[in-house]
């Protein structure tokens, strides 16, 4: 289980540094896709410190400077690493309140595999917001990584 995670969130990472890349070379980052990259790395955050146990950094929709992101994904994905090294059981259930404070039960391995699962939506969303920008979007498929 901790090899194929790593790998995952090695994927995750490639893929959100690729874009990290791309918008430092943006004149004009089209606004959705800044909404929506901030919304990744937040997310990504918010779920790593529920496994943890402790208060997120940042809400759910907060925009960070571009320049922010990539010290913003490393810390997401040293703490991620750092989860899965440490973690002996992934069936293991964490309680955690949402951001609606609404109280939810899931496993660890649940919740890292949303962080990955949401992650690849979200860019998804933002290769249409690149499309509609007459912007070429990345190729981001997991079978693209793994060629």
């Amino acid at each position: 289980m901790k090899a194929f995670l790593n790998q995952l969130f090695d994927y995750n990472f490639y893929c959100n540094k690729k874009y990290i890349e791309e918008f430092n070379i943006m004149k004009n980052i089209p606004e959705k896709s800044n909404v929506l990259f901030s919304h990744i790395l937040n997310a990504h955050h918010i779920w790593n410190m529920r496994i943890v146990g402790k208060t997120s950094e940042y809400g759910v929709f907060q925009i960070h400077e571009s320049n922010d992101w990539d010290d913003i994904h490393y810390e997401n994905q040293r703490n991620s690493f750092d989860i899965i090294t440490h973690t002996d059981d992934f069936e293991k259930r964490i309680d955690y309140e949402n951001t609606e404070g609404r109280l939810f039960t899931n496993t660890i391995q649940d919740m890292l595999f949303h962080i990955i699962n949401h992650s690849a939506h979200h860019r998804g969303q933002i290769a249409m917001n690149f499309r509609a920008n007459d912007l070429e979007p990345l190729k981001t498929d997991y079978i693209h990584y793994k060629r």
